[in-house]
């Protein structure tokens, strides 16, 4: 799966990933209002509200970036529409040919742990009829629990050539309370770093591992240090644009080749018709204002994170 992902990135020139992580705030009122007509003010009616949001932006963008990111929790809130709604994200992302990373977190042992797998990026096999539940490529994982958490999502990329992003070092203000916290001299996120590549070792497509991290932007110095420990590591790096993170902080997450890291921007691009840049568009434009924040992104790290 990591080639796939890696072949879209040199296709479109854009090593970035736009999340898909819709709130009540970031809906034109109009979509709402619409859906409140049809729906009455209910759970529906933010499920279908979300999905037009969605699809309008990867209408706009789906040209430029070749990956989503739709975080699974903004959906769950609505519950079973919410799903809804977060399925046929995925279903229409992959309709225009872009990869979908679902962030859904995941993190637990044995037989829970391999049905969350299966569940997200898996197929589960009905009296001979075999059914891709949630069917995105790659999902990101958290390793708190260790190897039995982990060793479960390793062996369903193998068997569906998919791929995961093991949380590593987050971008959040917070994170530090736990991973920077030293171990025998050094701190956590190197020793989880250390566990991704032999968990990578076990499923290498190509130069990189399906078995992926995450280094938030937020921190590029720890970032640098993380680039070196994991040379054949994909790294999904959050943090850039609303969360401070910009071009000239990421230039340690690639490697030579050019390769190496995927940037991810949420309400930065999703929600860009509300930023003053791009206000001009206006709420009927809000999907063009999405593109425009695309492209600019795009000409940010081509700039200055090579």
């Amino acid at each position: 799966m990591i080639s796939k992902l890696i072949n879209s990135i040199q296709s479109k020139n854009a090593p970035i990933v736009v999340g898909l992580d819709p709130q009540l705030k970031f809906i034109p009122q109009y979509i709402l209002d619409k859906w409140y007509k049809e729906c009455g003010h209910s759970l529906d009616a933010v499920a279908e509200a979300f999905f037009e949001f969605n699809k309008g932006i990867i209408d706009a963008i789906y040209e430029l970036a070749p990956a989503v990111k739709p975080q699974i929790a903004m959906y769950e809130q609505y519950g079973i529409p919410g799903l809804i709604a977060y399925k046929k994200t995925v279903d229409y992302a992959h309709e225009k040919g872009l990869v979908v990373i679902g962030d859904i977190k995941r993190g637990d042992i044995g037989s829970t742990s391999e049905s969350y797998a299966i569940g997200h990026i898996g197929s589960v096999d009905i009296e001979g009829n075999v059914i891709k539940p949630f069917d995105v490529d790659i999902v990101t994982v958290n390793p708190y629990l260790g190897s039995d958490g982990v060793n479960p999502f390793v062996d369903v990329c193998n068997k569906e050539d998919k791929g995961i992003f093991v949380l590593v070092k987050t971008s959040n203000p917070s994170s530090g309370e736990f991973q920077d916290k030293l171990s025998e001299g050094r701190p956590l996120y190197e020793i989880v770093a250390e566990k991704v590549v032999e968990w990578g070792n076990a499923t290498m497509d190509g130069s990189y591992s399906n078995v992926g991290a995450v280094v938030g932007a937020t921190y590029p110095e720890m970032g640098a240090i993380l680039r070196k420990l994991m040379p054949k590591t994909y790294i999904l790096v959050p943090g850039y644009g609303a969360q401070g993170g910009s071009g000239k902080d990421l230039k340690a997450y690639f490697n030579e080749d050019g390769l190496g890291a995927i940037v991810n921007s949420s309400r930065g691009i999703i929600a860009a018709y509300k930023n003053e840049k791009y206000s001009s568009y206006g709420e009927a434009g809000f999907a063009d204002a999405s593109r425009a924040a695309t492209i600019d992104m795009i000409e940010d790290i081509r700039n200055n994170a090579f």
